[in-house]
């Protein structure tokens, strides 16, 4: 056994956050250019995972106008890729494992104010097509999040209060 299988996952949330348009909230990250990613992060000690999910989309977001419409059953993994374990985390954890759900965005664009959010962890954003959040997210974290858009692909219509585009 090597030492990353030693290792345990982190437990952790992921937020695919909807607009009426049934567009995904995607941001680069700080830390990683080309690394753009749904809002996600670790769930503290004693809370709840929809608790931690609406949590984190404040932290990472600056907002929390959001409705749970959505829950993944069960648990998604992913490891490190070998050259981030211990890096990342204090290099306590091989990887997450994620408890999935979807908001649907009740709010304003202007609301969205990533220099507000707690975590300094994103400095753009973009809503943008199912395909277009694969296409953008790294490679290791890809498996999980073709298992999330496809949990909830019936979410991505444009709701019916969303006006009609011409």
């Amino acid at each position: 056994m090597s030492a990353k299988d030693s290792l345990p996952y982190r437990p952790c949330v992921g937020v695919v956050l909807i607009n009426r348009d049934g567009r995904i909230f995607v941001a680069r990250r700080r830390d990683t250019p080309d690394g753009w990613q749904m809002p996600q992060g670790g769930i503290d000690e004693g809370e709840e995972p929809r608790a931690a999910a609406l949590r984190e989309l404040k932290e990472e977001t600056g907002t929390d106008n959001a409705e749970i419409v959505g829950e993944l059953e069960g648990w998604l993994r992913y490891d490190l890729p070998d050259d981030l374990i211990g890096k990342v985390w204090g290099g306590r954890y091989r990887g997450q494992e994620q408890k999935w759900f979807a908001l649907r965005f009740l709010g304003e664009d202007r609301e969205i104010d990533l220099e507000a959010a707690v975590d300094d962890e994103f400095e753009e954003w973009r809503w943008a097509k199912a395909e277009e959040v694969l296409k953008a997210i790294v490679p290791f974290k890809r498996d999980v999040y073709r298992q999330v858009i496809a949990g909830f692909a019936h979410l991505f219509s444009p709701s019916p209060s969303a006006p009609t585009r011409r």
